[in-house]
C-alpha cells in the first residue's frame, strides 16, 4: 500500500524540495562562510556559496556545499553566475543574500575620495547590481523570493573613524527599505541584517586610507598626535575583542530568515540589543557619547591637546 506521505510526494514532487539560496562573499573565515555552513546544517536549503576567488571556499566545499565564482564588482562575473544558477535550478532562485563587502577605518579628512568611491562601489553599488541581475530568477521562485541585505549596526550608530563604512551601510539600509516597498507588489520579501560585532576575518581584510592591509594614521594628518591609539583602533582588534562567535550569529540569522514570515530586520551580534534600545529610548547626546567612548575619543582629544592644536594643524596643512 502506498503511504500517505508517498502519495503527497507523487502528487507534489517538489513539495519537499529545498529552498535555493545564494550568498555572496563566502571566503573562508568570513560571515558569508559561517552563514553558508549554518544554512547547510539547517537542512532546508540548497546553498550556493560564492566568492571572487574560488580557492578561498575550502570550508564550505568540505561539507559538500555547491560553490560558484562571483566577483560582485564585475558585471560580466555577475551575469555568468546568474547563468550558472539558472542552469542548476531550472531558472529560479528562492533567496539571495548580499553579504560581500568591506570594513573601513580612517578619519574622513585623511581618506582620498577615490578610496571612498571604491568602498561605496563594493558596499553599495555592487549589491544593487547583483540584485538587479538575480531578480528575474527570484521572481520565478515558487516561494515568492527573498532578498537579504547585510548592513550593520553602523547604519544607525557609527563610532568616530568609521564614518565612511557607516555611510556606506546607511546608504545600503535606505536602499533596502525602499526596495522592500517597491518589490512588495511582486511578493518578493526584503530582509536587512543589522549585525553587531561578530568574529570574522574582516579586520584582516580592511581597506584603509592608504589602500594597504596595514591601517595607519598618515603623516600629514590632523590626528598624527593620536597615532599610537588610532593605529591600534584601525586594526579593528579592539572591537573584535567584544564580538560574538560567527557560528552563534549565523544560527540566529538562519532561525530568523527561515520563518514563514521573516522579520524585516534581523538584529544579531554583539551590542545589537544595546544599540536597538539606545537609538529607540536614549537621548541623542547619550548615544553619541557611547559611540565616542567606543573609539576612546577622549584619548584622541587628550593627545591633540597635549601636542597642541595649532601644531597639529600646521603639521597637516602648513601655516594657514
Amino acid at each position: 500500500m502506498t503511504s500517505v506521505k508517498a502519495e503527497i510526494n507523487l502528487k507534489h514532487p517538489t513539495a519537499m524540495a529545498k529552498s535555493t539560496i545564494l550568498i555572496t562573499g563566502c571566503s573562508d573565515g568570513g560571515l558569508g562562510s559561517a552563514l553558508a555552513l549554518a544554512l547547510h546544517a539547517h537542512g532546508g536549503y540548497r546553498v550556493f556559496a560564492t566568492a571572487r576567488n574560488p580557492s578561498k571556499l575550502q570550508d564550505v566545499k568540505a561539507v559538500g556545499i555547491e560553490t560558484l565564482s562571483l566577483d560582485v564588482l564585475s558585471n560580466e562575473s555577475i551575469e555568468k553566475c546568474v547563468a550558472g544558477v539558472r542552469s542548476l535550478t531550472g531558472g529560479s532562485l528562492d533567496v539571495l543574500v548580499n553579504n560581500a563587502g568591506s570594513g573601513y577605518f580612517g578619519a574622513l579628512l585623511d581618506t582620498p575620495v577615490a578610496e571612498a568611491r571604491k568602498l561605496f562601489d563594493l558596499n553599495v553599488w555592487a549589491n544593487l547590481a547583483t540584485i538587479q541581475a538575480f531578480l528575474p530568477l527570484l521572481l520565478k521562485s515558487s516561494r515568492g523570493g527573498m532578498i537579504v541585505n547585510h548592513t550593520s549596526l553602523a547604519s544607525l550608530a557609527t563610532p568616530p573613524f568609521l564614518g565612511l563604512y557607516g555611510a556606506s551601510k546607511v546608504a545600503m539600509a535606505k536602499l533596502t527599505a525602499n526596495l522592500r516597498t517597491e518589490l512588495s507588489p511582486f511578493g518578493v520579501k526584503v530582509v536587512e541584517l543589522k549585525s553587531g560585532n561578530v568574529t570574522s576575518n574582516i579586520s584582516a581584510n580592511l581597506g584603509t586610507n592608504a589602500g594597504s592591509q596595514s591601517p595607519q594614521v598618515p603623516k600629514k594628518s590632523l590626528y598624527w598626535a593620536a597615532r599610537e591609539w588610532l593605529n591600534v583602533f584601525y586594526t579593528g582588534k579592539p572591537l573584535d575583542e567584544q564580538a560574538i562567535p560567527s557560528d552563534v550569529w549565523a544560527k540566529r540569522v538562519v532561525a530568523a530568515i527561515s520563518k514563514r514570515n521573516p522579520p524585516e530586520e534581523v538584529w544579531a551580534g554583539a551590542f545589537a540589543t544595546t544599540v536597538w534600545i539606545a537609538i529607540n529610548y536614549f537621548p541623542k547626546s547619550i548615544v553619541e557619547k557611547m559611540l565616542r567612548d567606543s573609539a576612546k575619543f577622549n584619548v584622541v582629544e587628550k593627545n591633540i591637546r597635549e601636542y597642541g592644536k595649532e601644531k597639529a594643524i600646521a603639521d597637516a596643512y602648513g601655516k594657514v
